[in-house]
């Protein structure tokens, strides 16, 4: 079973920004109650992702690339709206590649940071520009800002 391990913060200031370039993200979500099923489109690829529930930093997820066009049916004719719009950023730090979302749209504002990791107990070291550790905390999904998006907060 394929399993993501990931932890989530808030970012502050602008430091990150010098280091890296963000690629346009567009998704939405056909099912968000304990299992989610989301479409994406990064560049020119549509993905198709399934996510179980969240444990601790764990859940199962599942990802296959579908064909851009499929992908944008599928978030044209079953997503729910908003559309999740986001820049994101890979930043390389100690080993490990932190991803920052940068919101647009009804969640622009919001920017936060993601790090997968290999093991719930492994031990990070946060970049200056790391913030309030957001994990678990189910108002900072991408799911949940579907529905209660942050320009409503």
């Amino acid at each position: 079973m394929a399993k993501e391990i990931e932890r989530k913060f808030l970012v502050k200031g602008d430091a990150w920004r010098q280091l890296a370039e963000g690629s346009l993200y567009r998704q939405g979500y056909i099912a968000s109650q304990g299992t989610t099923v989301r479409v994406r489109i990064v560049k020119n690829q549509g993905y198709l992702t399934i996510k179980g529930p969240t444990v601790n930093y764990s859940r199962s997820e599942f990802e296959y690339p579908i064909p851009l066009a499929d992908a944008q049916e599928m978030l044209d004719t079953l997503c729910v709206r908003p559309l999740i719009e986001k820049t994101r950023y890979k930043i390389n730090v100690n080993d490990l590649v932190w991803e920052v979302d940068e919101f647009a749209g009804v969640n622009k504002g919001l920017i936060l940071a993601e790090v997968e990791l290999t093991d719930e107990s492994q031990q990070i070291e946060l970049p200056d520009w790391i913030g309030e550790e957001v994990s678990g905390n189910p108002k900072y999904y991408n799911s949940y800002l579907v529905k209660h998006p942050f320009s409503e907060w």
